[in-house]
């Protein structure tokens, strides 16, 4: 369930476009107004506030949001405007290119996401950045985690709900066996299930994985694997079990200890407002007995943290 807000009485996307443009006029740039009405607007929405700000004054609003907004807020907003499948292949492509290459970050949004939301947003990667998404993999992840990655944003998983219980005792059986069982770990067996069974599937492998051998699947997976590769498999079985869960862990992450990893705090606010906010909001509270608005109001300053305690609507 999302978190997004947005006012039962809409004004016309026209008249959005004209109240940004006057918050843009004058001296400095009034944030509030722009983010009253941004952060209160779905997907459709704010596309179509873009097209009228481009029609009325010939001038792209991102562009303009960008000369106005700085740091944390601009970063926020700039990913705000985009729909969810545009906002993973920049994420993935920022990830995957320039100076400083952040593996965990491609990994997180790559591996938590369905086989349709990959479909998507490998066709929107390809024809923002003239690239495929499996290249900027090949190039720049290694080994076991490349050869994960790589099969998991090829194979089209079922995303229903059953599962064939003789496959799932089966599974389980194959995974303790290349794991816990020898010495050594068969990887190829841990990326073939991982990337080939749907989301149903593994919760229920790691169900039995547990009722057969009395251990975690989780845990299995974190003695006998390491680095990039361990994150991207305990992302794709967490996901799996519960996704909002995962995401509360991830964000607890980002803001605990010494200063706050705004652009995991950012990626994840941004990306999973319009889906699933409100359960990760629940488990977040259920864990750390305190709401994810007081964590990210008490890490958080200014216009940045009105923009996203916006996004993530009414909490303590």
């Amino acid at each position: 369930m999302a978190t997004l807000i947005v006012p039962p009485v809409l004004s016309s996307p026209r008249d959005d476009a004209m109240q940004l443009y006057k918050a843009f006029k004058g001296f400095g740039c009034d944030k509030k107004a722009l983010i009253n009405i941004l952060a209160h607007r779905d997907a459709t929405q704010r596309a179509l506030i873009q097209q009228e700000y481009r029609a009325m004054y010939s001038e792209e609003l991102t562009k303009r949001l960008a000369k106005e907004l700085s740091g944390n807020l601009e970063k926020a907003v700039l990913l705000w405007m985009h729909d969810p499948a545009g906002r993973d292949a920049i994420l993935v492509r920022r990830a995957l290119s320039g100076d400083t290459i952040d593996l965990r970050a491609a990994t997180e949004v790559i591996c938590s996401r369905t086989p349709s939301q990959i479909l998507h947003f490998k066709q929107l990667y390809h024809s923002m950045n003239g690239i495929y998404l499996e290249h900027d993999i090949e190039l720049h992840a290694s080994g076991d985690h490349k050869k994960l990655l790589l099969a998991f944003v090829s194979t089209m998983r079922y995303e229903g709900p059953e599962v064939d219980r003789a496959t799932v005792d089966y599974d389980a059986k194959a995974l303790f066996k290349a794991g816990e069982k020898k010495l050594g770990t068969d990887e190829k067996t841990f990326i073939r299930i991982f990337s080939e069974r749907s989301r149903a599937h593994l919760a229920a492998v790691s169900a039995a994985y547990h009722s057969m051998y009395g251990r975690e699947l989780k845990k299995a997976v974190k003695n006998e694997t390491s680095g990039h590769f361990e994150f991207a498999l305990l992302t794709i079985l967490q996901c799996a079990e519960n996704p909002a869960k995962y995401f509360a862990k991830e964000l607890h992450k980002a803001m605990k200890g010494l200063g706050t990893n705004d652009t995991t705090l950012i990626r994840i606010v941004v990306t999973r407002t319009e889906i699933d906010m409100q359960y990760i909001k629940a488990e977040y509270q259920k864990k750390h007995k305190k709401s994810l608005n007081e964590a990210v109001h008490s890490e958080t300053s200014g216009d940045y943290r009105t923009f996203l305690l916006s996004l993530l609507g009414p909490g303590h």
